[in-house]
């Protein structure tokens, strides 16, 4: 698919030489269909990173998107550079007055601090009450899936007694539902996390339907009734390197971590990581974009 960027994203140098096809703005202006609008409500720390981990999961639908990245007003970034944030990002209120068709609000390095502690905590809850008639479907991931419960929901996430870290097998239930059409029985995927939600307050909702779930990680992937609100608990967007950045750093740190679960050949981290969650990662995001956007959504946004 074509992804639409701002001339001069980092990450598009990096997709153009993993031959995913990127368009700019002079030429997506001469395109006749509508392009569809997703915006990334981006809280990870490192934004490059995660900004071309998501175009990478998008690029395998034929789908042509036109992507707003967002940050919050009410925290300062200590790990992306101002001018990046300045170039690339727009706050919420340049946005508040506009419909889009699909949304993701990533994970976030906060998740063992309560969360009406969190600073942005209260403009998190103001965006994701006003997606609920501004978006046509979005997205939570990771901490964001789990703030999202809550809020909505009021389900609370449980502290872990370790970090839960690495790549996790889980099983699909529901097979028939659009979002999980054409995942295998069982599935990879990564985790990076020190908390999860309990799947018996999830099933204790009824406009909740569980889609995924690990015997080790819990539950993984959640979805509401028409499909406008989706919850996945890991981060299938990582890239190979991710989990292996993330153990080395917190090593260096002195932090206590343990080796990345079945991620490192023979557990040796000065092994080359194994990748064996990309295809499904494509596939749900690829389902998502197709049938609870591009499907769902009207042509005409106003």
């Amino acid at each position: 698919m074509p992804i639409r960027v701002q001339s001069g994203l980092p990450a598009r140098e990096q997709l153009e030489n993993e031959n995913i096809f990127v368009m700019d703005e002079n030429r997506a202006m001469h395109q006749d269909i509508r392009p569809l609008q997703v915006c990334i409500l981006n809280l990870m720390p490192i934004k490059e990173d995660t900004e071309l981990q998501l175009l990478r999961a998008f690029s395998n639908t034929p789908l042509q998107i036109d992507l707003t990245f967002l940050m919050v007003k009410s925290h300062v970034s200590q790990n992306t550079s101002a001018n990046h944030l300045n170039r690339f990002y727009t706050t919420f209120d340049e946005i508040k007055t506009r419909r889009f068709d699909g949304m993701i609000i990533t994970g976030a390095p906060v998740e063992q601090m309560p969360f009406e502690e969190v600073d942005y905590w209260e403009e998190i809850c103001t965006i994701m009450d006003w997606t609920r008639t501004h978006v046509t479907s979005t997205m939570h991931l990771c901490w964001g899936a789990q703030a999202a419960l809550y809020h909505y929901f009021g389900i609370k996430k449980i502290d872990l007694p370790e970090k839960l870290f690495g790549i996790y097998k889980h099983r699909v239930f529901h097979k028939s539902t659009p979002l999980v059409r054409g995942f295998d029985d069982v599935f990879y995927a990564p985790h990076s996390r020190h908390t999860t939600n309990s799947r018996h307050d999830i099933e204790a909702c009824p406009e909740l339907t569980i889609l995924a779930e690990s015997g080790e990680a819990g539950v993984m992937l959640v979805m509401d009734k028409d499909g406008s609100r989706i919850f996945m608990m890991g981060h299938p967007e990582y890239d190979r390197y991710t989990l292996d950045k993330e153990y080395k750093r917190d090593k260096e740190k002195g932090l206590p971590i343990h080796l990345p679960v079945n991620y490192y050949p023979d557990d040796d981290p000065e092994n080359k990581p194994s990748l064996i969650w990309r295809a499904h990662a494509n596939t749900v995001y690829t389902n998502w974009l197709n049938y609870y956007v591009y499907q769902a959504t009207p042509y005409d946004l106003s």
